[in-house]
């Protein structure tokens, strides 16, 4: 498959994206190709166009599968297997965070929470429970936030993000209704 120097510029920029989100540089732009590709690649065409070992791509496929970015798709008469990345970037997006989600901020929390269960044995021990404690109200806070965000249809997220700091604005108001009002007459 020939690539323009444009794609070949994304493929090469999600390769180094890919080192600083944790995959390796071949996973990054195996990723990068499927997604602009106009249609399902098979392996030898995806180390082909990226001149990677064939060893190499279907490590990083596996990868990817792991991730849920990417999927195999089959032709008809075609005994191999092809490979496409999900098309729709809002379910990439909501696919990655449940990924980082699993593999990262659940093992912390049960972490937290299994550390939370001890007692403290000393004024040390009770401060570092203390920072803990907060750590995981705010893991937890967030994860429940995620949650009901990704129960909204994307047309409402993408509203909600179009928002911004106008969000801050409104709940700034509303905070304002529910405060009390200062009375006129001094005590």
């Amino acid at each position: 498959m020939p690539l323009s120097s444009q794609s070949e510029r994304f493929i090469l920029h999600f390769g180094e994206m890919g080192s600083r989100w944790g995959v390796n540089r071949t996973v990054g732009q195996i990723y990068a190709l499927l997604f602009i590709a106009p249609h399902p690649l098979h392996a030898d065409e995806i180390a082909e166009t990226l001149k990677f070992s064939r060893s190499n791509v279907s490590m990083g496929l596996k990868e990817l599968q792991s991730w849920r970015l990417v999927r195999q798709a089959n032709r008809v008469g075609d005994r191999r297997d092809y490979y496409e990345s999900l098309g729709d970037v809002w379910e990439i997006f909501r696919v990655l965070m449940e990924e980082k989600r699993r593999r990262e901020i659940d093992p912390t929390l049960s972490l937290l929470r299994d550390m939370l269960l001890e007692e403290p044995k000393s004024e040390d021990e009770a401060q570092a429970r203390q920072r803990m404690q907060s750590m995981l109200e705010l893991i937890e806070l967030s994860t429940d936030w995620f949650d009901e965000v990704q129960r909204l249809p994307p047309e409402t997220l993408q509203n909600l993000m179009r928002l911004g700091a106008r969000v801050q604005k409104v709940l700034d108001f509303a905070g304002k209704l529910r405060s009390p009002k200062p009375s006129g007459n001094p005590s």
